[in-house]
């Protein structure tokens, strides 16, 4: 009775909890009855080494994961749908989430071990910092001179709109809150953002909400060029194919680097898996070489020694953009920039 009683209960309460956008799904069964449900906005091929990995280790936890959009993510998490580790790349709305009490807090020597721009108050903890790049078609800039700024971006789109008309691909900022912290991490740091997009929206851009679909139709031909995708997906992407259709550049004036956090939620119930497995995740992030793990750890290469290259900081200053009437400005100005009317 009691358990058909707890049946009827989750069944009502999954009756009015708010429906998530699940990209997509796997189930990785252990050999005991723990559960652990992880929300992410990483690809399946891409995270799954690291779930067989931590399965390898502790093979009596079954892993739930899903995939989602940071956007989703966050929303659920606000929600209070019931999950026990949250891991994203928009850096702003997993600080939102940890400082508006919705995280709990975790402590481990692996954690401690993190540098202080790459943890929040036990609450929030980067595994990765990965750049932001631009990833051309070599067959569509065929003859075209490489792009090394933003101001040369600038000067190749406006010298060749026929080549790059409806085929520059980004992120829908409004949708993709990855792409909304790149812009907003873009505006504070160069007045050529502003610049570019307003060329990019001359020019009938695509918008996206991930950096996988952009990449996609990079290697497919349909686009010309995909900007501010994610450095370690285009980095993959690039040793998977064959015949050279795809280039991966990182503007030399300024580069965005996204780190990678996990959040253990406040409803979490497998809090001790949860933890366990940010141990893991934050000690790879730790490694001195990538291996042949497919995201790249917080130690890669310039960032942080570079001026203009450092990670995104952790911190209060990422919640600026996340005030509404900021948030309503910049959209604003962003639709204008991006969505012109062609003649």
């Amino acid at each position: 009775m009691r358990h058909a009683c707890l049946a009827i209960l989750l069944s009502l309460w999954a009756a009015a909890a708010p429906a998530q956008e699940i990209e997509a799904h796997r189930y990785y069964p252990g050999t005991g009855e723990r559960v652990l449900r992880v929300l992410s906005t990483t690809d399946l091929e891409v995270f799954e080494p690291y779930l067989l990995g931590f399965q390898a280790a502790r093979p009596e936890i079954s892993i739930d994961y899903s995939v989602a959009s940071s956007a989703e993510l966050h929303r659920a998490i606000r929600d209070g749908a019931v999950y026990d580790l949250a891991l994203s790349s928009a850096m702003d709305l997993q600080f939102q989430l940890a400082n508006d009490g919705l995280a709990r807090r975790y402590r481990s020597d692996a954690t401690a071990a993190l540098p202080d721009w790459a943890r929040w108050r036990d609450l929030i903890f980067a595994f990765t910092a990965e750049p932001a790049v631009v990833v051309l078609s070599t067959e569509r800039l065929e003859g075209l001179p490489l792009p090394r700024t933003r101001q040369d971006l600038i000067s190749l789109l406006r010298d060749h709109p026929d080549r790059f008309r409806g085929a520059i691909g980004t992120y829908d900022v409004r949708d993709s809150g990855l792409g909304y912290l790149y812009a907003t991490q873009e505006d504070r740091a160069t007045d050529a953002y502003w610049r570019l997009t307003e060329v990019m929206g001359r020019l009938d851009p695509q918008l996206y909400c991930c950096s996988g679909q952009m990449i996609d139709d990079v290697s497919a031909g349909r686009l010309a060029l995909a900007y501010n995708v994610l450095g370690s997906y285009a980095t993959d992407r690039l040793a998977r194919e064959s015949g050279g259709r795809l280039q991966i550049l990182r503007m030399q004036d300024f580069g965005n680097v996204m780190l990678r956090t996990a959040i253990i939620p406040a409803t979490a119930e497998e809090v001790e898996a949860a933890g366990a497995l940010i141990d893991m995740l934050t000690r790879l992030g730790l490694r001195d070489e990538p291996g042949d793990w497919p995201l790249p750890p917080l130690g890669q290469p310039d960032a942080g020694t570079t001026t203009g290259f450092g990670p995104i900081r952790l911190g209060p200053a990422l919640m600026v953009y996340l005030d509404p009437l900021n948030r309503r400005a910049f959209l604003t100005e962003w639709e204008n920039a991006m969505e012109q009317r062609q003649p």
